[in-house]
């Protein structure tokens, strides 16, 4: 009886501190609700209203934000624009930090310095790296446009961020150089779980590299090729930075992403409420986009 009633004392105590424990997660659902599931009701309520984001006097207008932003053809341009920029980072960004992982992942000298390198820019801000890249292209007295003409060429024409045919691409080149180092490390890190003896197994039949490659280390990191896809896709079509810091959304509407729309709306134009509708229907485009994208490459993973 003794030990009995010492057992069943014991796993009282150890359901009431297993009961306990849940106490801890209250800081944090607290702040999760706070922080991320509010702003998102409130965001949801501003979209029915004319709210001005100053004055709380509003009325309510129903659907009429979310009928004039498909309208006035802004909708359609952001979304345009922001899908160029997400398919063009998403592909350049995955290819050029694959084949620097490819090449880093073999026995090569100081390739520890050379991953520091591509890395290197994923370290610096958003706000930092716009700004230098603002400089670089720089009409006639920017970098690009000095190295053209120390070329031979007419640097004094070139003006990418100037002109609306380029102008997306060269903030989306700016996203590509500081981010495919944090993509090429992630890569990296999937490359070098794959098993030595099974590519060994591969050269001893006659496979070449290539084979290897397609065949062998695809699928075994069709793990990580998932990841960098998706983490893409998502900043992709959350851009904004440097359409903010560069180009102002110019020219014209060139680059005028889904979320700089919102924020023109909101704080240009004073429509906290449209820009709320805005912001809605970008959620919903991008919820769907990624669990297609997540429902794709998972998919995927299971043919590999």
């Amino acid at each position: 009886m003794g030990k009995t009633g010492a057992k069943k004392g014991f796993a009282h105590k150890s359901m009431t501190f297993s009961n306990k424990m849940y106490l801890f997660i209250i800081p944090a659902m607290v702040l999760f609700l706070t922080f991320w599931i509010l702003p998102i009701l409130q965001l949801f309520f501003y979209s029915v209203t004319n709210f001005n984001g100053i004055n709380y006097n509003f009325d309510f207008v129903g659907l009429k934000n979310y009928i004039k932003i498909f309208e006035n053809g802004s909708l359609v341009n952001s979304i345009s624009n922001t899908l160029i920029y997400t398919v063009v980072l998403v592909i350049v960004s995955n290819v050029l930090g694959l084949a620097l992982a490819m090449l880093l992942n073999t026995r090569i000298r100081a390739k520890g310095f050379f991953r520091t390198c591509a890395y290197f820019p994923a370290l610096f801000s958003a706000v930092v790296v716009g700004f230098i890249w603002s400089y670089v292209y720089m009409p006639k007295s920017g970098m690009l446009s000095s190295i053209i003409s120390l070329l031979g060429g007419n640097g004094d024409s070139i003006n990418l961020l100037g002109d609306y045919k380029t102008a997306l691409l060269a903030i989306c080149f700016v996203e590509i150089w500081k981010s495919f180092g944090t993509t090429m490390i992630i890569y990296l890190a999937g490359l070098q779980t794959v098993d030595e003896s099974l590519l060994e197994a591969g050269r001893i039949d006659g496979c070449t590299e290539w084979q290897l490659f397609r065949m062998v280390k695809l699928p075994l990191i069709s793990s990580t090729i998932t990841i960098n896809v998706v983490l893409g896709v998502i900043g992709g079509l959350k851009a904004f930075d440097y359409s903010f810091i560069m180009t102002n959304g110019g020219p014209g509407e060139s680059t005028k992403t889904l979320m700089y729309q919102v924020y023109e709306i909101a704080f240009t134009d004073q429509k906290m409420g449209r820009a709320s509708a805005f912001s809605v229907v970008s959620f919903i485009l991008i919820l769907a986009i990624t669990i297609a994208m997540l429902t794709f490459m998972n998919k995927r993973e299971v043919e590999m």
